[in-house]
């Protein structure tokens, strides 16, 4: 086979361009005999024409099952030091009804970051004191729901934030458990990671101030302190980040035991899942047990026990869960000049785009795709999958092969997209957000309805009454 001089480095043309990339794809994914895609036992063309394209298709099994997997891969790594360890569902990923439901079932707690995630997260009839709720601005109305709902933990982003919490806490007769994030200084991304004195970011409080917030919140009686919190990156592969930032955290975490009890540390989330080929993410229970490791050899450092431990992980658990449906509506062969002459790389339009996934325009995020609707035997094509919004950047897939036979009417599934997929989406260029259809043993059911035009145009004050 001949390399496109227009391919990245890291991808290889495969031998069969239908198959599905292991570990990219929810673990009921595969061909039926006829060649079509299915998800937990359900056909992707049938999903389409029932529920149109673009589609959200999330395999239930598959969000249960991880989360089960992440909860005890890190109980299990931590219960020999003596030490719990809390799994928070990162909501922002992606959070409905039903994936709270599942949480909850999985044994995880819920990890919100507005007022919305939180009423939703309640009304989903997850108990109060099984949430944790972060975010840099939350407003005085939020914060004060929040206690008055019995949340079980706020995490204080900033000095302003302790009193409003206390204040909050003091005029609804409670005590209200809270943890402090601080900036570790250490920047951690896929598997490199940067350890530095300062962070210039919106979240948290240096960590040379923690002691003076701890003391704030201690003289506060309607405050519990129950740990320090950081975050130190998102799509991480392997355990050096958090060594450093653990170590880091624990120097102080120790010199907090003398004014009191510091029962926890919460190490955030961030670890990272495969979009492409390419990825190779630690798995969970090497990564947790690594983690219980660095903990163990800091705490033994220090000389302090082993707190007990919270992760807040999003990603981890459902974005391998999710794969989104869209038919092909044009083809292009685009000649491009290189170096060595010119290569052909050919743009596949799909019927969403940068609505209903963003981050390839906002970070330039790599995914994979695979024809849904049907089994070629063409040769390998270098595909772009492009979107049909009035945006050059509007790019679902940047880099992938499909077979060259690619057509109007078939169906593409791009993997790994339960994550900051439905949760960035927009109504950009007015198209209705995409429903998300849960299917599980042969079954699809509707979690979230799709959006139509008629509900878009209901907003325009404009149009009252017409």
């Amino acid at each position: 086979m001949t390399h496109n001089p227009l391919a990245p480095s890291w991808l290889t043309e495969p031998a069969d361009a239908n198959a599905l990339v292991p570990g990219l794809w929810p673990r009921t994914a595969e061909r039926g005999e006829s060649g079509e895609l299915t998800i937990g036992g359900v056909n992707a063309r049938a999903l389409a024409d029932e529920f149109g394209t673009p589609v959200y298709v999330i395999d239930e099994s598959e969000a249960r099952e991880r989360a089960v997997e992440v909860r005890q891969a890190l109980q299990t790594a931590f219960e020999p030091l003596g030490a719990q360890a809390h799994v928070y569902y990162a909501g922002k990923a992606l959070l409905t009804a039903h994936v709270a439901q599942w949480m909850i079932e999985a044994g995880c707690r819920i990890d919100v970051c507005s007022g919305g995630e939180l009423g939703l997260a309640l009304a989903a009839g997850v108990p109060a004191s099984e949430i944790g709720f972060h975010g840099n601005n939350k407003s005085r109305a939020e914060i004060a729901r929040a206690v008055e709902a019995g949340v079980g933990t706020i995490v204080l982003d900033s000095f302003q934030e302790i009193e409003r919490v206390a204040d909050a806490a003091d005029a609804a007769g409670v005590q209200q458990a809270v943890r402090v994030r601080v900036n570790s200084g250490v920047h951690a991304h896929t598997h490199d990671f940067l350890a530095t004195a300062h962070e210039d970011q919106k979240f948290g409080i240096p960590l040379a101030t923690a002691e003076d917030a701890v003391r704030m919140i201690r003289s506060r009686p309607s405050l519990e302190f129950r740990g320090l919190h950081c975050h130190i990156g998102s799509q991480i592969f392997g355990a050096a980040g958090f060594a450093e930032s653990a170590a880091r955290l624990l120097t102080v975490h120790r010199d907090l035991l003398s004014d009191g009890p510091v029962p926890e540390l919460n190490l955030g989330g961030g670890f990272g899942i495969a979009y492409t080929s390419a990825d190779d993410p630690t798995p969970i229970d090497d990564l947790a047990a690594a983690i219980a490791d660095i903990v163990r050899t800091e705490c033994e450092r220090l000389d302090i026990p082993v707190p007990d431990v919270a992760f807040e992980p999003g990603r981890a658990i459902i974005g391998r869960a999710g794969v989104t449906l869209y038919e092909v509506g044009t083809t292009k062969p685009v000649t491009v000049d290189t170096a060595s002459g010119t290569a052909v790389r050919l743009y596949a339009s799909v019927d969403g785009g940068m609505s209903d996934n963003a981050r390839p325009a906002l970070y330039e995020a790599e995914y994979s795709v695979r024809l849904a609707s049907r089994r070629s035997s063409a040769a390998p094509a270098l595909v772009r999958i492009a979107g049909k919004h009035c945006e050059s950047g509007d790019i679902v897939v940047l880099n992938d092969y499909l077979p060259g036979d690619v057509e109007p009417g078939d169906l593409v599934g791009v993997p790994a997209t339960g994550a900051y997929c439905w949760s960035l989406a927009s109504n950009y260029n007015y198209l209705g957000r995409p429903p998300i259809i849960a299917v599980r043993d042969g079954h699809a059911r509707i979690i979230v309805r799709g959006e139509t035009e008629a509900d878009l145009v209901a907003r325009d004050a404009g149009l009252d009454g017409r």
